[in-house]
Formats: structure tokens, C-alpha cells, sequence
């Protein structure tokens, strides 16, 4: 599933192509809105809220679209062969005088008035990468959800919306924590100081579609431990592991370095 980083560089993108042009061609092909025909809207601005992403128009509504694990949205000159799939995975097409917005297998497509977003996105917490940030509500959210892991409550977007495996991974292993520990057993200054990090992390990643957490954007060498099972640890040698963690049907891997995360 994509990360917060890439689903903001996405909407930055999508939104250079959109903002204030009216649509030519307005498309979406779901059952649920195939007969809704956006064609002469005019966007407004194009945003991203944790992983989900929002086009809102100038008529007050909202076209709402999320990746989940498959999903993309690719941009073409008006014209131009698509290249992100096959025709059958298209989902939805936004088009101007110049640009073809094209979304390949999205999911919860949803057109909602503008003002009724939060019965899409008001379930989730502080958004890493949003205007409106907040570390200590974000914390504060943390530390209610104490008996859970630490690595699945980083993934509930309730709690803090935008983490996914990656950053949670090598924020965990940079703070030196193991997934599996409880939310309750890690000090409020600790948790503080690890979200703190991995949106520092997010941040450095978000303009580029390369997500580096060592510094290096060298093939091979951009990650500490995440994907890097069964390989040695980059700090102590130790070999990597490897797991499932969560409940069932949606756990997620999880990456751990015995030794550096005690």
C-alpha cells in the first residue's frame, strides 16, 4: 500500500494538472457513480488526507479515491497513449484541454458535497503530512490504544494518518524498539520523539517518488531493514527478521533487527 509521502506527491501532482481548469471529460467508471458525468466541473484543488486523496471542485463537491494496494493515478498529455494499465483497470478519467488524469484499479470512489468529507476521512487522526499536523494529539491518540503493538497501532490511521510498513519499519528500527512491544511499556517522550522521526523521514521523501530513510538513494542502499530480510542488519550484523503481525486477514509484515532493536 502506498505511503503518505507517495499519495501527497500524487495530489501535488494531480493538482498542478487540475487546479482551476474545468473538465472536458468526466468520467468514472464504478457502478456506483458510472452514471455521474463530472464534465464541466471546474477543480479547485486537489489534496491528500492521509492516504486517501480529494478532488474538490468549485461547485462544493468532493470526489474522494484511495490506492489501498493497487490503485495509481497517471497523467498524460491530452492525446497521448495510456500507459498505466490495461483499459479494463481504469477507474476513472479526469480530463482538460491539455491533460488526461487517468485512475487505474482505484477503490471507495465516493462524490460527496464538499462540507460532508468527514463521513469519508473524519475517522482518522492527525495527518503526518497535513496542514492542520498535530504531534501531541497524535501522541495523545497513541497512548490510548496501550495495549496494542506498537507496529499495529502505528498503522491505524485513527491513531495518525499517512504511516505504513516502510516508515513504521525503519522509524521502529531507528528508535530501537521491537514492533511487538505494547504502547503501554514506551514512555510518552520516546513516543514523541519516534513519531516526530518518521515524519521528519516522510518529509525529506515527499517531493520525489524515491523513499530513502538511510540517506542514500544508491540502489540496494536506501533502507535499513525494511525488505531486506534474510539479509545482515547495516549497524551490527545480525540477521534480519521477518514476521506477520496484526489480526487476521489484514496483518501486515513487519521487519525487526534482534540485536539493535532490544
Amino acid at each position: 500500500m502506498p505511503e503518505g509521502d507517495t499519495v501527497w506527491l500524487a495530489a501535488q501532482r494531480m493538482h498542478r494538472a487540475l487546479a482551476g481548469q474545468t473538465l472536458i471529460r468526466g468520467e468514472l467508471r464504478v457502478p456506483q457513480l458510472a452514471a455521474l458525468d463530472l464534465t464541466g466541473h471546474t477543480a479547485a484543488e486537489v489534496v491528500s488526507r492521509g492516504k486517501h486523496m480529494l478532488f474538490r471542485f468549485t461547485d462544493g463537491h468532493t470526489l474522494h479515491s484511495h490506492f489501498r494496494m493497487d490503485g495509481s493515478w497517471r497523467i498524460h498529455t491530452s492525446g497521448q497513449p495510456w500507459r498505466g494499465g490495461p483499459a479494463f483497470a481504469v477507474r476513472a478519467v479526469l480530463s482538460t484541454r491539455r491533460w488526461e488524469c487517468v485512475g487505474y484499479r482505484l477503490h471507495d470512489l465516493a462524490f460527496v458535497p464538499t462540507a460532508a468529507e468527514d463521513s469519508l476521512v473524519g475517522h482518522l487522526g492527525p495527518d503526518v503530512l497535513g496542514p492542520d499536523w498535530d504531534l501531541d494529539e497524535a501522541v495523545r491518540r497513541l497512548s490510548l490504544d496501550g495495549a496494542a503493538e506498537i507496529g499495529v497501532a502505528l498503522l491505524d490511521q485513527r491513531n495518525l494518518a499517512g504511516i505504513g510498513t516502510l516508515y513504521r519499519t525503519e522509524g521502529l528500527f531507528l528508535a530501537a524498539i521491537r514492533p511487538r512491544r505494547r504502547v503501554a511499556d514506551i514512555e510518552s517522550a520516546v513516543l514523541t520523539s519516534l513519531v516526530d522521526r518518521i515524519r521528519r523521514l516522510m518529509i525529506g521523501n515527499r517531493d520525489h517518488p524515491e523513499q530513502s530513510t538511510t540517506g542514500s538513494r544508491r540502489r540496494g542502499e536506501t533502507h535499513w531493514i525494511f525488505e531486506r530480510d534474510p539479509r545482515p542488519c547495516r549497524r551490527c550484523g545480525t540477521r534480519i527478521q521477518r514476521g506477520e503481525q496484526g489480526p487476521a486477514p489484514y496483518a501486515r509484515t513487519t521487519y525487526w533487527c534482534p540485536t539493535c532493536q532490544t
